[in-house]
């Protein structure tokens, strides 16, 4: 049964869809080299292969290199990357509103303006036209790739009020009370405004009380005074270093 020769160009065809990089290069450029007297011109008016990637298949396959593939070059190109004024203007403004990292653990940096408040900047500020500029999600990811993240900028926590601290005013309140009509007594003022530095700070770092000492016997040592230490060591002791 004779089969037209349409037939075996379409199988062809159709192998060389399913193969991709080197395979799909050494495999056209055999068919080239079999069917089409070695042209990659008459390769692509027959069978519909790229004639460069034929040409460069058959110097791979006299040379016996593989030339590598550069798929990052592919594509369009960034927007930052094709648009330089865009970048220095998107930088410009978003600096001014820029922290860097506050424990210093990575380059990057953060901002409190959202995409759409540097969209919205761009183009009051700056006169670009609404199609000049990319989407929200696209001005997004520019940012994330100028190495900015989003986040709301605050140096530390804010001291939050201790449970203690009830205790301790309501303590002083009723001492008062019991002393104010005794005249051998003599009231003294106080701060009722002091904060007590309590919490996670902005390096990591946390301040409130030292711990004590504990010894690997059990319980908490205070001074090593009865043992013939010295009065700087009994200072020190004391105050748990």
């Amino acid at each position: 049964m004779d089969v037209p020769v349409e037939v075996y160009d379409n199988l062809l065809r159709s192998a060389a869809r399913r193969l991709h990089g080197l395979q799909r290069r050494h495999f056209e450029a055999e068919v080239t080299d079999a069917l089409c007297q070695g042209s990659p011109r008459v390769a692509e008016r027959r069978f519909g292969f790229c004639r460069d990637t034929v040409a460069i298949g058959q110097h791979e396959a006299r040379a016996g290199i593989r030339c590598v593939e550069n798929f990052p070059a592919r594509g369009k190109p960034l927007t930052e990357v094709q648009d330089p004024q865009l970048a220095a203007d998107i930088r410009s403004r978003v600096e001014t509103c820029t922290l860097a990292d506050p424990e210093m653990k990575s380059p990057c940096r953060y901002t409190n303006l959202s995409a759409r408040e540097v969209r919205e900047a761009l183009r009051t500020q700056k006169g670009y036209a609404a199609d000049r500029l990319p989407c929200e999600r696209g001005m997004r990811n520019i940012l994330n790739r100028m190495g900015y993240r989003f986040k709301r900028i605050h140096k530390a926590k804010p001291l939050k009020k201790l449970p203690e601290t009830d205790a301790v005013f309501a303590n002083v309140a009723a001492v008062k009370q019991h002393y104010q009509d005794d005249a051998q007594t003599l009231e003294n003022s106080y701060d009722s405004q002091a904060k007590v530095n309590e919490g996670d700070y902005s390096r990591g770092k946390r301040v409130g009380p030292r711990p004590r000492r504990r010894w690997p016997g059990g319980g908490i040592r205070t001074s090593p005074r009865g043992e013939g230490g010295s009065r700087w060591e009994s200072w020190c002791w004391r105050r748990g270093r």
